[in-house]
């Protein structure tokens, strides 16, 4: 009898399993928020996720905060696209476009310089207190190629809320 049990669990839990995992989306999935020491009294917190825009292109979208000594010194949103697929046109801002139509321009922090030009980065420091936990968000990214959108997932928008908050 025993036996028989422990083979049903077994034939429910390769059945249940493999659907659990295919109904819950990348998108929903909440990353853990990394917390890293870069230097006595300064950390940085991160939160990374692959995004796609509009287009189907997979997207690196990193944010991160660096504190020094219990202070703020900057909120920052990497975007990292596909090498040789995408070129970004520095230095024009980043677009956060809200639902209600509202726009918000994030400064280019490379200007320039950016490492790759795959790559750029937004200072967020005084637009993310501005967005909502129940704000639905798209960016709107000033590529070469061609007009490009990621909306962000709600998940994503709370994990990087809980990355703003005090503490």
């Amino acid at each position: 009898m025993l036996i028989n049990v422990r083979k049903l669990v077994s034939i429910l839990l390769l059945i249940i399993l493999p659907l659990l995992l295919v109904m819950v989306s990348p998108e929903t999935a909440i990353a853990l928020i990394q917390q890293q020491e870069e230097a006595p009294g300064q950390i940085l917190y991160k939160s990374r996720h692959s995004l796609r825009d509009h287009q189907g292109n997979s997207w690196q979208v990193i944010l991160f905060k660096r504190v020094k000594n219990g202070e703020v010194k900057d909120v920052s949103l990497r975007l990292v696209g596909f090498p040789g697929s995408v070129t970004f046109n520095h230095p024009e801002p980043l677009q956060i476009v809200f639902s209600n139509g509202r726009i918000l321009e994030a400064v280019d922090e490379f200007g320039e310089k950016a490492p790759g030009p795959n790559v750029g980065q937004y200072d967020l420091t005084d637009i993310l207190p501005k967005i909502s936990q129940a704000d639905q968000i798209e960016l709107n990214l000033s590529i070469a190629q061609t007009k490009s959108a990621i909306a962000v997932p709600s998940p994503v928008v709370l994990e990087w809320k809980a990355i703003d908050s005090p503490g």
